[in-house]
């Protein structure tokens, strides 16, 4: 006699025409009275929909219970049974470092300042580790904010943490008389004339066990080849850059027009006032170039180049020449101009963003202490005025 194909899914048929549901469809007996259920799930099981009231378990595809006097049932749990499960968290070594962080600097904006994230980014990890922890670790007062009693142990036992990651991080690394760290920081030659010669002259001071090998580039298209080869581990340039590297802003810089003497503008000069202005610019092509058009056509104004040259004493000469008129940081005119250029300030100001970028790699630990100290020793340049 032949019979329909059995459906996938359906429960095999025992000899005998009784049925067996799977495992996961019975139904089990209750515990005894006195017996604790235990904590890891519930004492019944969910009644199957296919099995109502009044209906046979045979019906309904499942196996009949057992006498609950004949089953084993398991040793019982002692104890209450949790009505949540809160998991185990342990803090991560970015929610130690913001905690510490807040400490020193008393106030959730300066510690975001000082470690490079954002703000929103440190009060989420600082209430997501009191979250996990079940305890307050900072008490909120205006604008700063102060340590619990609990937070004042975090942190102590969270110094003990970063030091000791310091100290295998420092594994490897050869020490003695004569052992040195070195990392390699590439920039323009721009930013090499002040900035970079600043931030390591006081960085050698505090670290004089590091040496800093220093690189000029004429681009800054030349420094993030730089640093994608892993030729250089920092560099210090103008923001924005490629999204693909990671950036620490460190400071805004005015950004000025130097004019031969004798230039009849005023000061400070509106931006309108560049339409048809003689200027000494790079080579078209170039990503400087570029940015200045970019610039330009946003102002809707059109200088006009008198000289187009990338080399930065030509730049200087051009302007003392009088062929033409030269944007550039204030920064360096003290030192490339002296007194001989006219220095005007745009109205309204134009600033430009400068930080540190390099890799989406880990760091040495000197090329860290180094974000760390330009992010608290470069002064902000403020526009005169």
């Amino acid at each position: 006699m032949l019979r329909p194909a059995r459906p996938a899914g359906a429960p095999a048929r025992r000899p005998g025409g009784a049925c067996r549901a799977p495992p996961s469809r019975r139904w089990p007996a209750p515990f005894p009275a006195g017996r604790t259920a235990p904590a890891h799930g519930p004492a019944y099981a969910v009644r199957p929909r296919s099995c109502r009231p009044g209906m046979s378990c045979r019906r309904a595809g499942m196996e009949p219970s057992p006498d609950p006097a004949s089953v084993v049932h398991p040793p019982a749990l002692t104890g209450p049974c949790p009505r949540r499960y809160r998991p185990l968290m342990t803090p991560t070594l970015a929610q130690l470092r913001y905690l510490v962080a807040v400490a020193d600097c008393r106030s959730i904006t300066g510690a975001a300042a000082s470690v490079f994230v954002a703000q929103s980014a440190l009060s989420r990890a600082v209430q997501a580790m009191e979250r996990d922890l079940g305890v307050e670790l900072l008490a909120r007062r205006g604008r700063g904010v102060d340590l619990t009693p609990e937070g004042a142990r975090v942190v102590r036992l969270a110094r003990t943490v970063l030091n000791a990651v310091e100290a295998i991080d420092d594994i490897g690394t050869p020490h003695g008389k004569d052992a040195r760290a070195a990392f390699t920081l590439a920039t323009t030659p721009t930013l090499a004339l002040d900035l970079a010669t600043d931030l390591m002259a006081g960085f050698s001071e505090r670290h004089p066990g590091v040496d800093i090998r220093l690189q000029k580039h004429d681009s800054r298209e030349a420094l993030v080849e730089e640093l994608t080869r892993g030729r250089a581990e920092l560099a210090l340039v103008d923001l924005p850059v490629d999204k693909e590297l990671s950036t620490h802003f460190i400071q805004e810089r005015e950004v000025v027009l130097i004019s031969p003497i004798g230039t009849r503008l005023p000061h400070p000069v509106p931006l309108r006032m560049l339409d048809g202005l003689p200027m000494v610019l790079p080579t078209p092509g170039t990503g400087r170039r570029t940015e200045m058009e970019a610039m330009f056509s946003c102002m809707g104004v059109r200088p006009v180049p008198s000289l187009e040259v990338d080399e930065r004493l030509a730049w200087v000469t051009g302007v003392t020449d009088g062929r033409g008129s030269l944007i550039w940081y204030r920064d360096v005119v003290a030192r490339a101009f002296g007194s001989r250029a006219e220095i005007r300030s745009f109205t309204p100001a134009l600033l430009r963003p400068v930080g540190i970028a390099h890799a989406r790699r880990q760091l040495s630990r000197a090329a860290r202490a180094f974000i760390a100290h330009a992010g608290r020793k470069a002064p902000v340049r403020e526009p005169e005025r």
